[in-house]
């Protein structure tokens, strides 16, 4: 099978009708980078001290550590993928080209729903941190303003450009990474080495739903390569961002985790440790420094995806599942812009309606599928497109996928019921899907 996903293929048509619009490839290699941190430092960065402390104790400062060492097993993974292909779709294509259409459509199926899902969260999340500065955006008529200012300026920033929509995730990734880098930097002179020393081991039994948490904390970097048919030299720059984004966030969380912890008592039950961290050691205006730059991550989170989300369903949607109009590029633009109209249109309803909850149970098994698709797929890339030009292979043979897939069997052991029904309901939904297939 060719690769289809490269780019939108210009049929000419009779007379002198002129070929449809392509992508542009417009994103350049640093800012791929500021995309890859973007998908993973979100509101999770700001949750996790508190959450690990109360499962861990002293001993989470070592376990964010250990996680992003576990978690570089799947980013290998997908750096690796990522350099066999040029084109759109990340997990989907990669599943795709392995198992066939019909794993790879149910991966590109659970990915794009736990995107909607993440959109909706995200601007329903924003609105209720604006509140903390501007009590009216709680509810009513003003929180009802502020989702849908926040859906329809990303939407718009996002269908007029790619690299407008790239170069705003870059730079928010830099807003919201230079609070964090001023707080721990500070943070360090004041922790009390005491508190954090590691004295005894954590409860066994509180291993599992730490696993969770911070594999979590770390997710979100298998979204990266999805508009690769827009990015500069994918084959090069994709695996480049993934592998300096693990690095990059592995050392912030746990600087950040170090210093909540040696700064903070009462971490464990603490509702906002981060912002009451920094202002315990930074002051009061601190603490408002991390509270703004909570928002500004959470809306990073949320134009990241209004920008990768819609790359799943054009390219879906070039395979012919669903409407012919969504993979279709924007004659001025260059972008797919009724595919992140259309994702951004359902965004805005669940989020003002609230009935996106029920999706957020997907993420943790889409993400799964994802990682597990990526990690098998390793070997039947290798051997149908290793020895093409720009091939990375990571080291120590299949060591590195085995270790993945084993791990993704541990997180998958560590879901709720709940989660595995509502991935099974939605794999089902998405084999009729499959099936209706728009043929032509």
């Amino acid at each position: 099978m060719t690769d289809a996903l490269t780019t939108v293929s210009a049929k000419a048509t009779t007379g002198a009708a002129a070929p449809e619009p392509a992508l542009v490839r417009a994103v350049s290699r640093w800012q791929i980078v500021g995309l890859a941190i973007n998908d993973v430092i979100g509101s999770g960065v700001y949750l996790l001290p508190a959450g690990a402390a109360l499962l861990l104790g002293p001993a989470s400062i070592w376990a964010v550590i250990l996680a992003g060492i576990t978690v570089a097993l799947l980013v290998l993974c997908f750096a690796e993928a990522a350099s066999y292909f040029e084109g759109t779709g990340g997990g989907y294509l990669y599943t795709r080209e392995a198992f066939g259409e019909f794993v790879g459509f149910e991966v590109g199926w659970m990915t794009w729903l736990a995107r909607i899902a993440s959109v909706a969260a995200l601007t329903a999340g924003f609105a209720q941190a604006v509140s903390f500065v501007w009590p009216p955006a709680a509810g009513g008529l003003a929180r009802v303003g502020v989702v849908t200012l926040l859906i329809g300026s990303l939407a718009w920033i996002n269908v007029i450009g790619v690299k407008q929509g790239a170069r705003l995730a870059a730079g928010l990734a830099v807003a919201k990474v230079a609070p964090l880098v001023v707080f721990a930097a500070a943070g360090l002179f004041a922790v009390d080495w005491s508190r954090v020393a590691v004295l005894e081991l954590p409860p066994l039994d509180n291993l599992g739903e730490a696993a969770l948490l911070l594999l979590f904390a770390y997710a979100g970097f298998e979204n990266t390569a999805a508009p690769a048919g827009e990015y500069q030299n994918p084959k090069r720059n994709v695996p480049f961002a993934l592998l300096t984004m693990i690095v990059i966030v592995t050392v912030l969380y746990a600087l950040v985790q170090l210093v909540t912890v040696g700064t903070l008592p009462g971490l464990a039950q603490s509702e906002s440790a981060v912002a009451e961290s920094a202002a315990l050691v930074l002051g009061t205006w601190a603490g408002m420094m991390m509270t703004i730059a909570a928002m500004v991550s959470i809306g990073g989170n949320a134009g990241n995806t209004t920008l990768i989300g819609p790359r799943y369903l054009f390219a879906l949607a070039q395979d012919g599942f669903g409407p012919r109009v969504l993979a279709r590029v924007h004659p001025r633009y260059r972008t797919p812009a009724a595919a992140i109209l259309v994702q951004s249109g359902i965004a805005l309803v669940l989020a003002l309606s609230g009935s996106f909850v029920w999706l957020a149970m997907l993420s943790i098994i889409a993400r799964l599928a994802t990682y597990v698709g990526t990690a098998a797929a390793i070997p039947l890339l290798r051997r149908r497109f290793g020895d093409s030009p720009g091939a990375w292979r990571m080291p120590g043979g299949l060591a590195i996928p085995v270790a993945a897939l084993l791990l993704c069997l541990v997180f998958l052991a560590s879901t709720t019921l709940a989660n595995l029904a509502a991935g099974a309901a939605a794999l089902v939904v998405g084999a009729l899907l499959y099936f209706a297939r728009r043929r032509g």
